[in-house]
């Protein structure tokens, strides 16, 4: 079996727990919940957790949750920014976005639903045993990348900034908090999980670093309209495809020698940052 395959695997297994997590009867909530969560998506983050849990020994099943809770965290930031007062976007992954087809309102109440489902998701989950301090670590490192210095901060920069306003150290810093610190947390997470050695936790971070800017580089790329954030700060506009396309190429290298560093041998999560190069929404 390939890497390719084993993350295929790892796939169907988060997605088969989202399913039961947000089972939550009939309610009008619960329909839009797994609206904004199932049936799109291809769980990039809980996919780059359990890949760094595995690589470093840790049972699937002990990872299932925080690579839950980090996708619902993610469903929750999308679902607020496609909001009017936020990017303004009226189709999300093909379909109509949350707001669209349940209204504002509900549409935010939503977003509050999943983020809140996110953390009582991981204090739900099973303590390590005999290392209660794991869970904790993961739950700090968790809260950092969501909060007041990780995506909130950068969504806060974002829609303060006007076009053309700001230069590649404003794009880099407002990437790695909007859109880099959840990716940043994911690694970091399964490392946590593992119990991981502190080089092979630094070396996990370097490459989740550099996989988060990866991430929205290949993202602006693959926009054909870009400037579709709410200050329209978007890497080709700032570079020219071909200087995106390079930094794009510069962080893949960044991650894969990361891991080389850290002597990480991970063939899903090399795969993770080398499929980054192909230009094609994630």
């Amino acid at each position: 079996m390939d890497a390719r395959d084993r993350l295929e695997g790892m796939r169907r297994d988060v997605d088969a727990e989202l399913e039961r997590l947000l089972a939550g009867g009939g309610s009008r909530l619960f329909e839009a919940l797994r609206y904004a969560v199932l049936g799109g998506g291809k769980r990039f983050r809980p996919l780059l957790l359990i890949s760094t849990g595995e690589a470093f020994g840790s049972g699937r099943a002990a990872l299932l949750p925080y690579a839950c809770a980090v996708e619902l965290i993610h469903s929750f930031s999308l679902v607020h920014d496609d909001l009017p007062s936020m990017d303004n976007d009226d189709v999300r992954r093909g379909k109509p976005s949350c707001h669209k087809a349940f209204g504002e309102g509900p549409a935010l109440l939503a977003g509050d639903g999943l983020l809140a489902l996110a953390f009582e998701t991981i204090a739900r989950a099973p303590q390590p045993p005999g290392h209660p301090e794991r869970k904790d670590a993961v739950l700090r490192e968790i809260s950092v990348a969501v909060g007041v210095h990780g995506m909130v901060e950068g969504q806060w920069m974002d829609i303060g900034l006007r076009p053309g306003e700001a230069g590649e150290g404003v794009f880099t810093e407002l990437v790695r908090k909007k859109t880099g610190a959840l990716i940043r947390a994911s690694a970091a997470a399964g490392a946590l999980v593992a119990g991981a050695p502190p080089e092979g936790l630094a070396a996990i971070e370097r490459y989740g670093e550099a996989v988060g800017l990866a991430f929205q580089l290949r993202d602006d790329l693959a926009d054909s309209a870009p400037a579709g954030s709410a200050s329209g700060l978007d890497a080709v506009a700032l570079f020219g495809r071909d200087g995106a396309r390079a930094r794009l190429e510069r962080c893949v290298s960044e991650a894969i020698a990361a891991l080389d560093g850290g002597g990480i041998a991970s063939p899903e999560l090399r795969h993770l940052a080398r499929d980054l190069r192909a230009e094609g929404r994630v």
